[in-house]
């Protein structure tokens, strides 16, 4: 990868009210209904990050409508 195609921008780790994380720039206002997980750095960094946390795909409402039905 050449230099000029080098993504050198900070982002940072963010997630939802139903607990689905993302990426975002560091230096942009986050979008309605997103908040900061606490994780900056490259790319990669934070991409790493939300494979280490983000374990079960399911949003947190469904997650809390199938424990309810199972119990």
């Amino acid at each position: 990868m050449s230099d000029e195609q080098r993504d050198e921008r900070t982002y940072q780790v963010v997630l939802n009210d139903e607990e689905q994380y993302s990426i975002w720039w560091k230096d942009r206002d986050l979008p309605a209904g997103w908040s900061t997980e606490g994780t900056e750095g490259t790319r990669e960094e934070c991409l790493t990050r939300i494979n280490e946390v983000w374990t079960d795909m399911r949003p947190l409402s469904l997650r809390r409508r199938m424990e309810q039905a199972a119990g």
